[in-house]
């Protein structure tokens, strides 16, 4: 995967601003209204399916599984505004109680992105995705390979048991990160972190505000179907 600069943060514009650069009226989310050009960026268009979207089965969800609105995020564990939006991004989701969060390896920042996204992956087979997540993403230091093996020990994870894991299941782990990465790029996304909010794409970093108001579009949107 070619390495992709952070995407910067709003600064000085709304939401609403934010949304409208997105191109022509509010870039929803579907087959039906996704650019042609981004469709044809894929050998297999199926990876652009709702489905696959907002409830891959090969990605572990946190928040409320059950939640009428799916936030999607598209993350690098080294991206330091991946790391700053994580905890504002958690508490909405907490504070809300009822959004699905979607968090999608998307490791464009180096070969090392790679390896801590492919171990984290490893630990869905012990179910311990979401520990793995919680601990790649919540340091400030470089990471390398001891430093990721250490991170996920410290979060109770059998990191031999991971390793052997991602061996077994190599190409279904790549396989995520292929469809991860053909998504980020059919929509149009520059770097980490992305979102997809309900059906609304949002490329950059969100405040809780604005995470708020996001949800509050998304809900208004599903409500016109």
């Amino acid at each position: 995967m070619k390495s992709i600069d952070p995407a910067p943060p709003y600064q000085g514009r709304s939401r609403r601003e934010a949304l409208g650069l997105l191109g022509a009226g509010a870039a929803m989310l579907g087959l039906g209204i996704l650019p042609r050009a981004a469709l044809a960026q894929n050998s297999d268009e199926t990876v652009l399916t709702e489905a696959l979207v907002l409830r891959d089965p090969d990605i572990p969800v946190a928040g409320n599984p059950n939640g009428d609105i799916t936030i999607v995020e598209y993350f690098d564990y080294q991206c330091p505004y991946c790391r700053k939006v994580e905890p504002e991004l958690k508490q909405v989701v907490h504070d809300d109680g009822k959004v699905r969060l979607v968090q999608k390896d998307w490791p464009v920042l180096g070969p090392v992105s790679v390896v801590a996204a492919r171990m984290a992956l490893a630990c869905r087979y012990q179910d311990k995705y979401l520990q793995a997540h919680d601990a790649l993403i919540g340091v400030n230091s470089k990471l390398t390979e001891p430093r990721i093996r250490e991170l996920l020990a410290s979060a109770g994870i059998d990191v031999d048991r991971a390793a052997r894991d991602l061996d077994t299941n190599a190409k279904a782990i790549d396989a995520v990160l292929a469809r991860n990465n053909d998504q980020a790029s059919a929509f149009g996304f520059n770097g980490t972190p992305s979102f997809i909010v309900g059906k609304f794409r949002v490329p950059g970093v969100l405040t809780m505000e604005q995470f708020g108001m996001a949800i509050a579009d998304a809900r208004k949107a599903a409500k016109k179907k």
